[in-house]
């Protein structure tokens, strides 16, 4: 399925002009008229994409736009349109977190890579923050035990050094390992150690 573009936009001309660029290079578009319209139904929308917002909309104050988006449950990236007078605002927009900004009339070529750089970034994020759920689900099944020689696994301990840590013996200790690889569905020692360090299990001044 397409990436879904949310385009807020007061001017029905600026907006319907928008839409039709977007439509034409493949994307799905919603359009709202007003930044309170979108903070009303963006929660409901778990899709990849990104909102390209007019920051000159009554109702639209930079940076508390950005918290009221957080807050309403989007991680969408947000692309900024102003008007020429208005580049102080898009500084402050950028500041915020907004993903990108440009003055109107901005040209087309512009538009669609700044939307596609910022789809590409959304996805990858959700991608890794699903990664990251998912894995520590995982990581959650281990037995207290299993933890203990995870954590000394992935630290570069050998299995004898773990049995002596732990007061248990190597054969007890493979076991273990085993299941902790099995649980968190790896399939070697370096793959072991890359979760542990996409999770943030492993500082840099870990011996």
């Amino acid at each position: 399925m397409s990436a879904l573009v949310h385009i807020v936009d007061g001017d029905s001309s600026s907006q319907a002009g928008i839409d039709d660029l977007l439509r034409a290079c493949g994307y799905r578009t919603k359009a709202y008229g007003s930044a309170d319209e979108i903070l009303g139904q963006i929660a409901d929308d778990a899709s990849t994409g990104c909102i390209v917002l007019d920051v000159q909309l009554p109702d639209t104050v930079v940076p508390d736009l950005f918290d009221r988006l957080s807050k309403a449950g989007s991680c969408l990236p947000v692309i900024c349109l102003a008007g020429e007078s208005d580049v102080r605002t898009g500084v402050k927009a950028i500041k915020a977190g907004a993903e990108d900004f440009f003055t109107k009339p901005v040209a087309s070529e512009e538009l669609i890579v700044a939307i596609d750089r910022a789809i590409a970034r959304h996805r990858l994020a959700s991608e890794q923050e699903g990664w990251s759920r998912a894995a520590r689900q995982r990581l959650g099944l281990l037995t207290r035990r299993e933890r203990e020689v995870f954590d000394l696994v992935i630290r570069g301990r050998l299995n004898k050094q773990v049995a002596f840590a732990l007061g248990t013996t190597e054969r007890t200790v493979k076991a273990h390992r085993h299941k902790v690889m099995e649980k968190l569905q790896v399939r070697s020692l370096v793959e072991l150690v890359s979760c542990a360090e996409r999770l943030g299990l492993l500082r840099t001044d870990d011996p």
